[in-house]
């Protein structure tokens, strides 16, 4: 059996097809694609037709690699960046562009259901998390508030994932995982938050989806496509989910002890639990996955969007960076960077900016900036791993994904400022992977043939122990009083008025 994995992302859409038997990907199509430019500052909006556009020519051309073996695809998944706000009216048309999760116009919003609701305490211990400007709450308000025409003309709610999923088989629905990243869903009951929603609109629910189990499918391929693309029989396509969730999955994480860290554009680290991971100071959001556990997670703003501000800087190609990571010792030389380049949302810091905090004579270099910049980054994603662990969340392995993970320096640096092993994934896919495999899983349970999923990802995600990096004691060490000092300083800053 084949399955298509489709990864919907903020700057491009990549589609694979796996044989489920074997674990090959068969075939692999991209397509790249950009914002809607020339916005004001903070907002961030992409035209859903760009998705399905690149959804349909990646998917043709791997088919078109496949050939014959085609009629052996019965199930296809799909993984969509999360949070997104797609409002569609009566007729299911798209009423205004996306406003996507890096969207951070709606402060005035997020302080609105602060002060509704007595605090951020009070919001988790109602639904499980507080509001950020990322989550689709704020910006259906900031909808209502800004556009009253666009918001009289809404009927449906669905996130990016939910979309792709309605224009490949004509059903809206919307799956636990991704519904928790709204910021709207109690975690704990998986059912929408009556209070929220009326605080918004007493109509709100009317246009959510109910919220329904990730193990189900969302339909069978709408005939129109199956034509189209040359199939024989209609795949059935899965409940799908947000990208990290699928992520979980294409990464094998969906077992205790396991974290993944994702160090793309923006950074994501999450385990998987079989209980609600509710963190009171709101940091950890207590997310759902995509195989109806929880997945508690942190994001930072700021991985490699830092590293390629630094390389460019220096007009080095990645070789030239990784000599400079080689020949600089840890802990550049005292030199701390704040990786807060574009804000930050762990901790949440939405306005802060970016700090390079003890130059000196010895350390003002290309070389001592980079490796700062290297480890700034990826000690805000261990500021997020240090409070899992007070939560409970024990990591015996950190498997990485993402851009930054390419690099064999930055893995051992990740090693040492986590404290723990970490291993790459023999497949880079990553979420289309996920998505792929739940897709199997969802097809089994559907053709009444239930397989279990822990099963599928042993035998369809392998990792690559090449890249096994173990964390050297004494760096470790140091990347520990480092932590302490980037966060104390952070606070410092941030109660002066300056991050």
């Amino acid at each position: 059996m084949l399955a298509i994995g489709i990864d919907s992302g903020t700057q491009s859409t990549k589609t694979v097809i796996l044989d489920t038997e074997s674990g090959a990907i068969l075939a692999s199509a991209q397509r790249p694609y950009g914002l809607i430019p020339d916005l004001p500052t903070g907002h961030m909006e992409q035209d859903p037709r760009l998705w399905v556009n690149a959804v349909d020519d990646t998917v043709r051309e791997c088919l078109s690699v496949i050939g014959t073996r085609m009629d052996e695809i019965k199930a296809i998944g799909v993984s969509g960046q999360q949070h997104g706000l797609v409002p569609l009216n009566k007729e299911n048309e798209v009423i205004r562009p996306a406003k996507l999760w890096n969207d951070t116009s709606t402060l005035k919003q997020c302080e609105a259901f602060t002060q509704e609701f007595d605090g951020p305490a009070c919001l988790v211990a109602l639904a499980g998390n507080t509001i950020l400007p990322g989550y689709t709450a704020p910006k259906i308000l900031w909808l209502k508030e800004n556009e009253p025409a666009n918001y009289a003309a809404l009927r449906t709610i669905l996130l990016p994932h939910d979309y792709i999923n309605f224009w490949l088989t004509g059903e809206k629905r919307m799956e636990y995982g991704d519904a928790s990243g709204t910021g709207l869903l109690d975690v704990r009951e998986r059912r929408w938050c009556k209070p929220l929603c009326d605080f918004i609109d007493p109509n709100l629910q009317d246009f959510l989806p109910k919220p329904e189990s990730s193990r189900r499918v969302n339909g069978l391929l709408r005939e129109t496509l199956r034509k189209q693309w040359g199939l024989k029989s209609s795949p059935t396509v899965s409940a799908g989910g947000g990208d990290n969730m699928m992520g979980a999955i294409g990464t094998g994480n969906i077992e205790d002890a396991v974290v993944t860290a994702s160090l793309g554009t923006s950074g994501t680290l999450y385990s998987r639990a079989k209980e609600p991971i509710i963190d009171r100071e709101g940091e950890v959001a207590a997310f759902c996955d995509s195989t109806d556990g929880w997945l508690p997670l942190i994001c930072t703003m700021n991985v490699t969007v830092a590293t390629e501000q630094a390389r460019q800087l220096f007009g080095w190609d990645h070789g030239r960076l990784d000599e400079a990571l080689a020949n600089t010792p840890a802990g550049a030389g005292g030199l701390l960077f704040l990786p807060y380049l574009n804000g930050e949302r762990t901790p949440n810091l939405p306005n802060a900016t970016g700090v390079l905090h003890g130059l000196t004579t010895r350390n003002m270099t290309p070389g001592h900036m980079v490796r700062a910049v290297t480890e700034g980054v990826t000690m805000g994603l261990a500021y997020g791993l240090k409070r899992f662990r007070q939560l409970g969340v024990k990591p015996k392995e950190i498997r990485l994904t993402g851009g930054g993970s390419n690099s064999q320096l930055w893995r051992q640096i990740c090693a040492d400022v986590f404290g723990v092993p970490t291993v790459c994934l023999q497949s880079s896919e990553g979420a289309a992977l996920g998505a792929a495999v739940q897709a199997c899983w969802a097809y089994d349970l559907a053709n009444g043939t239930p397989s279990k999923l822990q099963t599928l990802a042993r035998r369809l995600v392998k990792l690559d122990e090449k890249t096994r990096s173990e964390p050297d004691p004494e760096a470790a060490e140091l990347y520990q009083a480092l932590l302490i000092r980037q966060t104390d300083l952070t606070r410092k800053l941030h109660a002066g008025g300056f991050a």
